[in-house]
């Protein structure tokens, strides 16, 4: 049985630009939430290797790190709550991919538009 595809799944996305306009109070909160769980070397990382690979698993992730299975496993969980990343379970390990129309919105967040 084929596994669906992570990357088509469209979680809630975020993110007006805190250029263009003031944030409202959740706003604010859900995009620090995002910007904290990247503000770590080791998520920066595994972000970055998850979306080279398009989809990966947890046991692939492990060497390139260096890191423990218990490690990354906390790290991934960081990022797929903030909404960056989406995991499927098969077997015992976990199938990790970005989730493109999250990270264009913290992108965005960043980016000056036009009012």
């Amino acid at each position: 049985m084929a596994r669906k595809s992570l990357a088509m799944l469209e979680p809630e996305v975020c993110c007006p630009s805190v250029l263009t306009a003031p944030l409202s109070e959740a706003e604010a909160e859900d995009l620090a939430h995002v910007f904290a769980a990247l503000a770590d070397p080791v998520r920066l990382r595994l972000l970055s290797l998850i979306a080279d690979a398009g989809e990966i698993c947890s046991c692939d992730l492990l060497e390139p790190l260096g890191k423990s299975q218990p490690t990354i496993s906390h790290h991934t969980k960081a990022l797929a709550e903030a909404g960056l990343i989406a995991g499927e379970k098969q077997g015992r390990w976990m199938w990790w991919t970005i989730v493109p129309a999250r990270v264009e919105a913290v992108r965005g967040a960043l980016a000056r538009t036009r009012r």
